[in-house]
């Protein structure tokens, strides 16, 4: 996927490409980027190529036009959250400083292919998220208005409406009966994968400096600003420097005299082995955390709750995986005859009230891309699009605005999901 050279030259995919390759043996592809050697100095070095970083990187150059970008990735590309997650896109949130920023990642989602010119499976299958008792329905409705206030879709479906879409539920749950569900129609997956892989093509066509193996040791910072980045391949300057590591988020700021409002947490996900076709939508169960939808390779895949200790490790404790099991068990009964094919963690940067941040730092020039809790995949376009305009143009994008880090010392917190004041009730 990566070569050495100069700036790619980005032929365009097209269905006439794909059959000129086959009727020629495939012989005229070319890796989808370069792997250059680091330069001198940047105007702009993301730390971090995941999602976040990667899409902060292709709007910087696409729609800021910022030449000199460089993106550090410590191990290879894509090897953090942005391959390790269940792949849901939504923007069914409720308070006015998520659900703006939802949607407009949702509208960037819709436009991602024909943006990045790349498959990245984009399936606006929709999502359903059941309720189970009459508080559980009004708190859905209550969300579903705030979604339409925000420009966002959302249909409360009853029971007769999910029994035929959705027969193979455990309607009659003597603990747990499905009164009904919201649904967000345009919501759905993306390819994680194509994702990264997109927006990786995407910038290195314009530019920017893909850099893997590279890992961050410290910062230059003089006077208050930061002046560049220590890395495993030797010192790196930059003009300005944005941090979107995910769950390392601490420990990579602590390396610049920060501490964060943030814990690390492992959050596993599960996928069964390949059925024929029968999930065509993503459903939530809403009396524990549990949620699934079906690939297009046929494996159910699913997850819940993140594990209850902090952690950095990619994988998750045998606990977690029986409360999954049993809110499958609970929501599906014809579940348990399907057998695991494989599991694996992300480290998740639970934040203070479960919402991120996206905002300058104490050091002049030094920004960061944080928090993101369960929500970081589906934020992936918003996030690279609000971070590289912050970048840019050092003011905040205006669906961003509420994502401040000092708003946990002023005590304006964005508690979205209302559970509790740390990260493991979230």
């Amino acid at each position: 996927m990566r070569f050495s050279g100069s700036r790619s030259s980005g032929p365009k995919f097209s269905g006439l490409r794909v059959i000129k390759e086959a009727l020629t043996g495939h012989r005229g592809w070319k890796p989808l980027w370069r792997d250059p050697e680091p330069k001198a100095a940047y105007d702009f070095v993301i730390v971090g190529g995941g999602g976040h970083g990667l899409a902060t990187a292709f709007y910087l150059a696409k729609t800021f036009g910022q030449a000199k970008v460089a993106v550090l990735e410590k191990g290879w590309l894509g090897s953090g959250n942005i391959g390790r997650n269940t792949t849901i896109i939504r923007s069914n949130y409720l308070l006015p400083g998520n659900e703006p920023f939802y949607e407009f990642s949702m509208k960037l989602w819709e436009n991602l292919e024909q943006e990045t010119n790349f498959n990245s499976m984009v399936s606006q299958r929709g999502i359903i998220n059941l309720f189970h008792s009459d508080a559980q329905r009004d708190a859905y409705r209550r969300r579903g208005n705030a979604m339409r206030l925000a420009g966002a879709d959302a249909e409360l479906l009853g029971p007769e409406d999910l029994r035929a879409r959705l027969p193979y539920l455990n309607f009659d749950n003597a603990r747990f009966p499905i009164k009904g569900g919201l649904l967000q129609a345009r919501a759905g997956t993306a390819r994680h994968d194509g994702v990264a892989w997109g927006y990786a093509r995407g910038a290195d066509m314009r530019g920017v400096d893909i850099i893997q193996n590279c890992e961050v040791t410290g910062f230059r910072i003089e006077g208050g600003a930061v002046k560049g980045v220590e890395t495993s391949r030797g010192y790196i300057g930059a003009g300005k420097v944005g941090v979107a590591v995910a769950g390392s988020s601490s420990r990579v700021m602590q390396m610049a005299g920060m501490r964060l409002p943030i814990e690390s947490h492992v959050l596993q996900a599960f996928v069964s082995e390949g059925l024929k076709p029968l999930i065509d939508t993503v459903i939530t169960f809403g009396a524990g955390h549990f949620y699934i939808s079906q690939s297009d390779k046929g494996g159910l895949v699913f997850g819940g709750d993140i594990d209850g200790y902090n952690s950095y490790a990619q994988r998750g404790n045998l606990p977690v995986v029986e409360d999954v099991a049993e809110g499958g068990m609970a929501l599906m009964p014809m579940i348990g005859r399907a057998r695991l094919l494989r599991s694996w963690g992300g480290i998740m940067d639970m934040s203070m009230d479960g919402s991120p941040i996206i905002d300058a730092t104490p050091v002049d020039g030094l920004y960061l891309n944080a928090g993101w809790c369960y929500g970081g995949f589906k934020a992936t376009p918003a996030s690279g699009y609000a971070f590289a305009h912050l970048l840019a143009t050092g003011r905040p994008h205006e669906t961003a605005g509420a994502f401040r880090l000092d708003r946990f010392a002023r005590g304006h917190l964005i508690d979205e999901k209302g559970a509790g004041a740390q990260p493991n009730l979230h």
